[in-house]
């Protein structure tokens, strides 16, 4: 098997840099010889694998980039405007109208929420590589296979065509001789 398909597979593996060539070809070529399926769940185990700081950047970057955060974030900074706007009639105000406290909040939120998102992007980038891999792996089986099948439609159209062939020249012999 490995013979008869190495060339096709260098050619395809030829462009591939993120994977181990011989490993992955190895992979295939025996996922092939064996009639086993090469796919996997790359999400259940992706998931097993993620450490906590993961997890929470996750779920922070998740919340982050949602309409509940927008309208929590949008409700509590009118809140705090309104507030100290009307503390300022009243003479008491703990962050007067440049709002500097509240600036410096939002400074501060800003500053942990983008490497947050930053490293949770990251997370998401090594799963989709590990995705890659796989679908590449599964798409070069399947193109193995249908290389392979179409061999088998090619031998079994040949043998068809010998076949009537034969059947032409027995019918023509038995009409002869009639």
């Amino acid at each position: 098997m490995k013979r008869k398909y190495g060339h096709f597979l260098e050619r395809i593996l030829a462009p591939v840099s993120r994977l181990d060539a011989e490993t992955s070809k190895s992979k295939v070529l025996a996922s092939v010889a064996s009639k086993k399926t090469i796919s996997k769940n790359i999400n259940h185990t992706f998931e097993k694998k993620k450490s906590l700081g993961d997890r929470v950047a996750d779920t922070v970057a998740t919340f982050g980039g949602s309409w509940i955060f927008i309208g929590l974030f949008c409700l509590f900074v009118t809140i705090w405007i309104s507030i100290n706007v009307i503390a300022l009639t009243n003479g008491f105000h703990f962050d007067p109208y440049p709002f500097i406290l509240l600036n410096l909040g939002l400074s501060i939120l800003s500053g942990f929420q983008a490497p947050i998102i930053m490293m949770s992007q990251n997370t998401h980038a090594s799963k989709d590589r590990v995705k890659q891999d796989s679908v590449y792996e599964i798409n070069l089986k399947l193109e193995l296979e249908i290389n392979q099948m179409q061999e088998k439609l090619d031998a079994i159209t040949a043998d068809l065509h010998d076949l009537k062939n034969d059947l032409k020249n027995d019918l023509k012999k038995s009409l002869k001789t009639k």
